[in-house]
Order: structure tokens, then sequence, then C-alpha cells
């Protein structure tokens, strides 16, 4: 996995369904950890606790799954959900979505398709509003250079697809870079032959980031 999509941090999209007077509401937000969608779930529990269902589905970036019915019919909403998210491409991510009953038993072949709509809707309100931020695998790169070198090694960086984070001047030029995981190898090259074989740069571990 070399990148993924997610939500951006500290905001939350919606999206509602009304089926048979059966009102779905999806809550979609930005988590790390199990812990984070647990609260999440917490919160949104407590927001709508009149509510017959409260469905949570999230999935993170290493892989880490968890889907609940909460009391609907076995995979009827849960499921269908977490589905949702994998279609979309989106980690680090829990959906909470809402049920208020309508009064009318909808089926199992409503229920799926009314949570998978509000998922979907929560979806397109972030994509809408720009609250979905691509992570890319990067690698930091930290090159120790002299005054004269910098515009030179600071244009090569660039022109080779990096970008500087931040820049430390001090006995010499400290460049803070990242580049996506696999674009600093020729780079690395570039500066090797420039600074006849001497180990000037030093490489971090790679990590998911924006880009």
């Amino acid at each position: 996995m070399e990148h993924y999509l997610t939500m951006r941090t500290g905001v939350e999209a919606t999206g509602e369904v009304v089926d048979r007077k059966s009102r779905f509401i999806a809550q979609l937000v930005h988590v790390e950890t199990p812990e984070e969608a647990s609260a999440h779930q917490d919160a949104v529990r407590a927001r709508h606790y009149d509510a017959r269902h409260n469905v949570p589905a999230w999935i993170l970036a290493d892989g880490t799954e968890r889907a609940s019915d909460d009391g609907e019919p076995q995979r009827t909403s849960g499921m269908p959900t977490l589905e949702v998210l994998r279609g979309a491409g989106l980690k680090d991510v829990c959906c909470v979505t809402t049920r208020y009953f309508g009064g009318t038993l909808l089926g199992p072949g409503g229920l799926v398709r009314a949570y998978t709509a509000a998922a979907q809707a929560a979806v397109e309100a972030a994509r809408a509003a720009g609250n979905l931020v691509e992570m890319t695998q990067i690698t930091p790169v930290d090159i120790s250079v002299a005054y004269p070198l910098f515009e030179q090694v600071r244009r090569e960086v660039e022109q080779r697809g990096g970008k500087i984070a931040s820049t430390d001047f001090t006995e010499t030029v400290m460049i803070h870079a990242v580049f996506k995981t696999g674009e600093e190898r020729p780079f690395l090259e570039w500066l090797r032959e420039v600074m006849a074989g001497r180990d000037c740069a030093t490489t971090g571990q790679p990590r998911f980031g924006e880009f």
C-alpha cells in the first residue's frame, strides 16, 4: 500500500437517507486507533441517545477493521458500511450510522441499501467539502551541505519530486526534505556524485503523510 484516502482531522462528514420514514444518519470522522473509534461511537450514541441503532464501522491504516450491526439483522448494516469505506479507499476512518425507526420494517435488502446509501452520502459530503486527503508513503531525507551548495541541492530536491519541509542554517545548511518513497534513491545517487562519494544525507523510516 503506497497511498490511501482519509478524513481530514477534526472534521465530521454527515450523510442522511430516509426510507419509509426511517432515518439513517452516517457520521464519518478520522481516527487512528481503536480507542479513537470507540470514542466516536460513544459520542454518537450520546448525541442520538433516543435512536434505536447506532451502527459502527471502522478501518485503520494498518488493516485493522471492525463492524457491528448493533442489533440490526446480521450483516445488514455494519458490513455494508465497511464495504463503502473499503470501496472508497478510505483508511483511518470511523463511520457510525444512526437509525431512527420509522415504523415500517425494511427487510434485509432494504436495510443493506439504506445503510450503504447513508455511508456513501457521508463520503461524498466529505469529498465535496474538500475533507478527504490523500496520505502517501513518504521518506524523510536530511541533507547537510556547505552554504555554496545550498541552492544547487535545493533545486535538485524539487526537480526530482521532493519537497523541503524546513531548513536549519548553522555552520552548515541542514535541509529537511521528503520524497515519495522510492523517489529519494535517484536524488541520493546524484548527491553522492556531487559530493564525490562523501555521505552527507540521512534517510529516515518511511511513513504515511500528506504530500
